[in-house]
Protein backbone atom coordinates (compact mmCIF):
# COMPACT_ATOMS: atom_id res chain seq x y z
CA UNK A 1 0.00 0.00 0.00
CA UNK A 2 1.50 3.32 -1.08
CA UNK A 3 1.61 6.09 1.53
CA UNK A 4 0.15 9.46 0.68
CA UNK A 5 2.79 12.17 0.70
CA UNK A 6 2.37 15.20 2.90
CA UNK A 7 2.25 18.22 0.55
CA UNK A 8 4.01 20.36 3.17
CA UNK A 9 6.98 17.99 3.12
CA UNK A 10 7.33 17.65 -0.67
CA UNK A 11 10.67 19.02 -1.84
CA UNK A 12 10.94 19.36 -5.62
CA UNK A 13 14.74 19.68 -5.35
CA UNK A 14 15.02 16.45 -3.35
CA UNK A 15 12.26 14.03 -4.44
CA UNK A 16 11.60 10.66 -2.79
CA UNK A 17 13.56 7.76 -4.19
CA UNK A 18 11.88 5.34 -6.53
CA UNK A 19 12.10 1.59 -5.88
CA UNK A 20 14.69 1.33 -8.67
CA UNK A 21 16.87 4.03 -7.08
CA UNK A 22 16.64 2.31 -3.70
CA UNK A 23 17.80 -1.00 -5.25
CA UNK A 24 20.85 0.75 -6.76
CA UNK A 25 21.86 2.33 -3.45
CA UNK A 26 24.93 1.09 -1.58
CA UNK A 27 24.61 -0.32 1.91
CA UNK A 28 26.42 1.34 4.79
CA UNK A 29 28.86 -1.57 5.02
CA UNK A 30 29.78 -1.11 1.33
CA UNK A 31 30.98 2.46 1.94
CA UNK A 32 34.71 3.15 2.46
CA UNK A 33 35.78 2.67 6.10
CA UNK A 34 36.78 6.35 6.41
CA UNK A 35 33.29 7.46 5.39
CA UNK A 36 31.66 4.88 7.68
CA UNK A 37 33.69 6.25 10.60
CA UNK A 38 32.75 9.84 9.82
CA UNK A 39 29.04 9.04 9.43
CA UNK A 40 28.94 6.81 12.52
CA UNK A 41 30.23 9.65 14.71
CA UNK A 42 27.40 11.93 13.69
CA UNK A 43 24.87 12.05 16.45
CA UNK A 44 22.77 14.57 18.23
CA UNK A 45 24.51 16.23 21.13
CA UNK A 46 23.14 16.32 24.63
CA UNK A 47 20.16 18.58 25.03
CA UNK A 48 21.25 21.53 27.17
CA UNK A 49 17.84 22.48 28.51
CA UNK A 50 15.00 20.00 28.07
CA UNK A 51 12.00 21.71 26.54
CA UNK A 52 9.53 19.08 27.70
CA UNK A 53 9.21 16.73 30.64
CA UNK A 54 8.52 13.01 30.29
CA UNK A 55 5.65 11.93 32.55
CA UNK A 56 3.10 9.18 32.91
CA UNK A 57 -0.52 10.28 32.74
CA UNK A 58 -3.83 8.42 32.66
CA UNK A 59 -6.43 9.74 30.25
CA UNK A 60 -9.81 8.46 29.20
CA UNK A 61 -9.74 6.18 26.14
CA UNK A 62 -12.00 8.58 24.23
CA UNK A 63 -9.55 11.47 24.66
CA UNK A 64 -6.57 9.37 23.57
CA UNK A 65 -8.43 7.82 20.61
CA UNK A 66 -9.59 11.25 19.43
CA UNK A 67 -6.08 12.72 19.45
CA UNK A 68 -4.44 9.59 17.99
CA UNK A 69 -6.99 9.63 15.15
CA UNK A 70 -5.50 12.96 14.02
CA UNK A 71 -2.32 11.14 12.96
CA UNK A 72 1.35 11.73 13.54
CA UNK A 73 2.10 14.55 15.98
CA UNK A 74 -0.98 13.89 18.11
CA UNK A 75 0.96 14.30 21.36
CA UNK A 76 2.19 17.73 20.27
CA UNK A 77 -1.40 18.72 19.43
CA UNK A 78 -2.54 17.47 22.83
CA UNK A 79 0.16 19.61 24.47
CA UNK A 80 -1.03 22.64 22.46
CA UNK A 81 -4.65 21.99 23.51
CA UNK A 82 -3.62 21.87 27.17
CA UNK A 83 -1.61 25.08 26.79
CA UNK A 84 -4.67 26.79 25.23
CA UNK A 85 -6.77 25.61 28.17
CA UNK A 86 -4.25 27.09 30.61
CA UNK A 87 -4.59 30.52 28.94
CA UNK A 88 -8.26 30.72 29.91
CA UNK A 89 -8.27 28.91 33.25
CA UNK A 90 -6.52 30.08 36.39
CA UNK A 91 -5.16 27.35 38.61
Amino acid sequence: MKRKSNPELVDADNPEWTAAEARKASSFSALPKTLQTKLARRSRGAQLAPTKERITIRLSPKVVETFRATGSGWQTRMDAALQDWLKTHAL
